[in-house]
């Protein structure tokens, strides 16, 4: 009896899944309706979605998720290759990505406050776990006072998808210095009870591809989504890209739990990326200085984020090649 009630609470809390998901596409697909430019991440969307529906326990399928048959009809008429393609192609990016995306097409680099607002309006909608991102970062480009957005990985509760994201994100969607701070950790996974006041995050032997952004150039703000405060750059993001916290600041431990987190979790590794791709000079200052960073070494780091990749695809025989969002 014990356990049928565990199943039965197990479950409950899995429909979360379901219900994120299909919040996360009816406001998508109203969105779109509205704002041109913006099908092709409407499709990433549903097919970020779809994946993690795919490998989370229990699976979803898109019958699962819609289970209304005209919509998902309409959906395979306008969307099909989602559908064709979500237990095949890998997603570059976690779905509330494309959540940003969207909102910062429709108001707007300059408006940060505005997007903070509807961030937080929107995830209000959403029950906490499945697919929702925490955390928001904005980094700012002192010459071209441009912004440049991104959020954590909204992975958590589905088991290998954080990894499976991040390895994605490396190969396919980072920009190349993000791609290959994140490397120098990533697959290799820093101890989960390190030592008080000791540093266990280790860096791979033979590859350094950390950076350091010159805050002469940049400010780097990370939020939290929910109620909008301001957060210090975690451990893991002063390692892979020198950011330093702020002088005075609350203890940040209760809302970044860093043990249990992997190298291009938080939202600056997104944040950053967007901003290196756009912002050359950034992008020569802050370039990695080890020795150790030639293009045969980073050529052996991406290897082992391929083969980490496939072993963790290995039991659902995914294809290695990424999804390319149509639009």
């Amino acid at each position: 009896m014990g356990s049928i009630k565990l199943s039965e609470e197990y479950l409950k809390v899995q429909d979360v899944f379901r219900h994120n998901a299909l919040v996360i596409i009816n406001q998508m697909l109203a969105w779109s309706k509205s704002t041109q430019g913006s099908k092709h991440l409407v499709d990433e969307m549903l097919h970020s979605i779809f994946f993690l529906g795919g490998i989370n326990t229990p699976k979803y399928e898109p019958k699962d998720i819609i289970d209304n048959e005209v919509m998902l009809e309409r959906l395979k008429r306008r969307y099909p290759r989602p559908l064709l393609c979500y237990s095949s192609q890998l997603p570059m990016r976690s779905p509330f990505s494309c959540v940003l995306d969207m909102i910062v097409l429709q108001e707007g680099q300059d408006q940060v406050d505005t997007i903070k607002n509807r961030l937080q309006e929107f995830v209000g909608l959403l029950k906490p776990g499945f697919l929702v991102s925490s955390t928001l970062c904005v980094t700012t480009c002192k010459k071209s006072n441009s912004n440049y957005y991104g959020v954590s990985m909204s992975t958590e509760k589905i088991p290998y998808a954080g990894k499976i994201m991040i390895a994605a994100s490396c190969l396919s969607a980072w920009e190349e210095y993000v791609a290959g701070a994140v490397m120098t950790y990533y697959p290799k996974v820093h101890q989960e009870k390190p030592e008080k006041n000791t540093n266990k995050h280790k860096k791979k032997s033979c590859f350094d591809g950390t950076i350091q952004l010159p805050p002469h150039l940049v400010t780097c703000q990370a939020s939290n989504i929910r109620n909008q405060k301001d957060m210090n750059p975690c451990t893991l993001c002063e390692n892979l890209f020198g950011l330093s916290k702020k002088k005075a600041k609350r203890k940040e431990k209760k809302e970044r739990i860093e043990a249990s987190w992997l190298y291009g979790h938080c939202a600056e590794a997104e944040s950053v990326s967007n901003l290196l791709k756009e912002e050359k000079d950034v992008k020569e200052a802050a370039k990695p200085t080890s020795s150790s960073y030639t293009a045969e070494n980073r050529e052996r780091a991406e290897d082992s984020v391929r083969r980490a990749l496939r072993q963790l695809l290995r039991e659902v025989k995914y294809q290695k090649e990424f999804y390319e969002p149509q639009n």
